[in-house]
């Protein structure tokens, strides 16, 4: 007959006596003191796990604290939903850079002095990360395990430009706020495990990981791409070091237009782009606290991710878990820092301002929810889009809800004032996203911005106030002021500042809220 947890309990002082006899000097008890069967000792009830125990994934059952069959094959299917989760909210970063190479590639990007140029900027018809309509991007694929060291030469005069690693990573950033400070130079990327020489006249810096994304900005001149793609063509120059003595000819790819994909994806797709990701880059790309993670859920290089059927149905609930639970952190936020300013509703896309997101300096570890909002809504990682550069860089203010606090609607009219004397040395603009896609809205206008350079037609009210409409129809005579929205979509919206001034950092200069109209 199987026995129960009441047939054992007369063991227990015995055994407690025992245990003093041997550690306690060999101490004896008396006759009198001999324990006799039964159990009298009380354990405190935090120890105790009770056979019957509600949770929020159901029902666990224990015979004195040993889970039954049903409730460990309970608990490891939520153990993987969680793991699931986890590495998808950890490795948005990844699966985001991987995006946008395969986006590049399907572009025609397949060697290092390919480069795909937005030659006439970019529209809404690219699925591009909070991409901008204000700067002329050239964007290309370094892959130094291919090509090995890698160099970039920049032309002078060239905007903010960055390398990011295959995690998304800082590795380098060129023109104005890189070391050649806006006067141009020659870059040489180099491998994680580089040994050989390294030859003078080079801006160098080594990345972790083969996959490096290099995006390039160019500023309108006269409102017109014209000039900025120019310097494009006749001054960027990238190709391995093994040529430089035979350069290959850059290959230029308009961008403009382009309907390609450069997103990632939010199905179960996400952890086969994560795969390729681990299985192509260094082992130690990863510290083995992310490399346990994924290796938790089957993907581990160097092994075939072939998950079974029950992990496949589980791992595509966590992404969905894991999908849901970005959103949420991006567009109702309960962080304390995230907010601009404390009575009004624009955010950061860098919350903590610190763009490895450590928390005070990293005594606070690392903010991982801040990270995935990041990556979840932006691409191009830089100290530059944190710093205080008066005058340099760039600087960022999101806003996806009204002044009354409600998501801004596609069917409704708004209005934004942008108070007199916009601190921008260079430019600032306003750009309109689709929340589904963190790209461009889609509407009949390409290009769903308004530029200060570029819209030479803006009107500026006579108090030196600029007034921004929203809407599916343009308020009658405010047309050069106005961004179409389509009924029945959300939608939210960046402001840019190009070469950020001090108004904008000690926040004497604020802009108004979205402010629904009647």
């Amino acid at each position: 007959m199987r026995k129960t947890k009441e047939d054992y309990r007369w063991l227990a002082k015995p055994l407690a006596g025992l245990v003093a006899a041997t550690f306690l000097g060999g101490a004896t008890l008396s006759k009198a003191e001999t324990p006799t069967p039964g159990f009298n000792h009380e354990m405190p009830e935090s120890l105790l796990t009770p056979d019957s125990v509600e949770t929020s994934i159901g029902t666990l059952e224990f015979f004195d604290g040993l889970p039954t069959e049903k409730t460990t094959e309970m608990l490891y299917n939520n153990l993987e939903r969680i793991r699931g989760t986890e590495a998808f909210l950890n490795f948005v970063p990844a699966a985001s850079l991987e995006a946008l190479r395969t986006g590049l590639v399907s572009m025609g990007v397949s060697a290092a002095n390919d480069c795909v140029l937005f030659d006439r900027l970019m529209t809404s018809d690219s699925l591009f990360l909070t991409g901008n309509t204000d700067t002329v991007y050239a964007a290309c694929i370094l892959d130094i395990e291919r090509d090995g060291p890698t160099v970039v030469e920049v032309p002078a005069g060239a905007g903010p430009g960055t390398v990011n690693d295959a995690f998304f990573r800082f590795v380098v950033d060129m023109g104005a706020p890189g070391p050649d400070r806006g006067k141009g130079g020659k870059y040489l990327i180099l491998p994680p495990d580089y040994q050989g020489e390294i030859p003078d006249g080079y801006f160098t810096a080594v990345s972790p990981s083969n996959v490096n994304f290099l995006i390039l900005r160019g500023f309108l001149k006269d409102g017109k791409p014209d000039a900025p793609d120019a310097m494009w063509r006749n001054g960027l120059k990238v190709y391995p070091l093994a040529m430089v003595e035979k350069q290959p000819s850059m290959n230029f790819i308009s961008g403009t237009g382009n309907q390609s994909n450069t997103i990632h994806a939010n199905n179960y797709e996400f952890f086969e782009e994560i795969d390729t990701v681990i299985q192509r880059e260094p082992i130690d790309f990863l510290d083995p606290e992310l490399r346990g993670l994924l290796a938790s859920i089957g993907i581990q290089k160097g092994k075939k991710f072939v998950p079974d059927a029950n992990t496949k149905k589980i791992l595509t609930d966590a992404v969905a878990i894991g999908n849901a639970t970005a959103r949420a952190l991006t567009f109702d936020s309960r962080s304390e820092t995230i907010k601009i300013y404390k009575d009004k509703q624009w955010f950061v896309a860098f919350d903590g301002g610190d763009y490895q997101w450590l928390r005070d300096k990293g005594n606070g570890g690392r903010d991982l929810d801040a990270r995935t909002v990041f990556f979840y809504i932006a691409t191009v990682n830089t100290p530059a889009m944190v710093l205080q550069m008066v005058g340099v860089g760039s600087q960022y203010a999101l806003s996806a809800r009204d002044a009354a606090g409600e998501y801004l609607d596609g069917s409704e009219n708004y209005k934004l004032t942008l108070p007199a004397d916009i601190p921008a040395k260079d430019f600032w603009s306003v750009v309109v996203y689709d929340p589904q896609t963190r790209s461009m809205l889609q509407t009949e206008q390409p290009y769903p911005s308004k530029n200060n350079e570029r819209n030479q037609d803006l009107v500026t009210n006579p108090d030196g106030t600029t007034d921004i409409y929203f809407g599916p129809k343009a308020p009658a005579g405010k047309e050069a002021n106005w961004i179409a929205t389509v009924p029945g979509k959300a939608w939210f919206l960046i402001l840019r500042l190009y070469g950020p001034l001090q108004g904008w950092f000690d926040q004497s200069w604020q802009p108004g809220d979205i402010e629904k109209l009647s």
